[in-house]
């Protein structure tokens, strides 16, 4: 089994012969899982700055939520609404790649950091994008680029109101503007 390390750094430069490799792999849920909690753990420490310790334990939580709704709809957009006619993927592939694209958001820990964690995590976010980008297109058998563009826009877009309604719920959402 490969390591963890080398599956993360080979999964943050984009190689989509490691996306295929954790697509295939069922016993890289595991290692998919663990990138996808030091991510959101990252981002958890990296809104210490805004929250203070309570950022912690909401940015990680956030984080997390944030991640399996959108994977779900990924899944749900991807394979039901917009397949192509080779699409053929169960939830673990899916899961397993776009856990592995989550690699670049462990960059998020330096939020914290006045004005440049906000340039760091900003550049981590766009980074998971095209790494989930490229791990929808592999795990979904796509040819176009574009329909997965497509697939994680319309995931984020549902994310982003999931995740403000949340925030709202919970007496929050200003607390990410301050």
């Amino acid at each position: 089994m490969a390591s963890l390390l080398d599956r993360m750094v080979r999964a943050a430069k984009l190689d989509i012969n490691r996306y295929e490799e954790v697509e295939a792999d069922k016993s890289a849920m595991g290692q998919a899982l663990t990138v996808v909690v030091l991510s959101s753990v990252a981002s958890g420490i990296g809104t210490i700055g805004i929250l203070g310790i309570q950022g912690l334990i909401i940015g990680t939580i956030s984080a997390l939520i944030g991640w399996f709704v959108w994977a779900y709809l990924t899944y749900f957009i991807g394979t039901k609404l917009l397949p192509e006619p080779q699409t053929k993927a169960d939830v673990g592939e899916l899961l397993r790649t776009i856990g592995f694209s989550s690699a670049p958001g462990v960059l998020r820990i330096f939020g914290f950091i006045p004005f440049l964690g906000a340039i760091i995590s900003f550049v981590a976010s766009v980074w998971m994008l095209v790494a989930m980008i490229i791990a929808v297109r592999q795990a979904l058998d796509y040819k176009s680029t574009w329909r997965a563009i497509g697939v994680c826009v319309i995931g984020f877009v549902i994310y982003l109101v999931v995740i403000a309604l949340i925030l709202s719920v919970l007496g929050l959402p200003g607390a990410f503007l301050n």
